[in-house]
């Protein structure tokens, strides 16, 4: 694919990514890593000053189940709520998600009781 207005470069693993995509209006993450670029102030405004690269953090479920990722700005720290698109990597949002299972904040023996 070529690169144009209607594709960009993720920044992290190098993918040529189109910017259509199924479930969402303004795509500004990867789908295969799932990482973004802090671009937007609103939805599809494009006119954050930041630009960084912002990390994947944990997945959110809306009240109509639908999925949202929760990026943050590695450069500024922001955080954002992007809605997932149809085509994400499903193993890779599964991990995203797991996440605070996996590494919980505290010791796990607290839980036997």
């Amino acid at each position: 694919m070529s690169r144009d207005q209607r594709t960009f470069r993720c920044g992290r693993c190098r993918l040529d990514v189109s910017t259509d995509a199924p479930g969402t209006r303004h795509r500004n993450h990867c789908p295969n890593c799932l990482w973004s670029r802090h671009l937007d102030v609103a939805p599809g405004d494009r006119s954050a000053r930041c630009a960084g690269s912002m990390e994947p953090i944990a997945v959110s479920a809306r009240e109509d189940g639908e999925w949202a990722l929760v990026h943050r700005c590695a450069g500024c720290a922001a955080v954002r709520v992007n809605r997932i698109a149809g085509d994400d990597n499903p193993l890779r949002l599964m991990q995203v998600a797991v996440r605070p299972l996996a590494h919980p904040p505290f010791p796990v023996e607290w839980l036997a009781g």
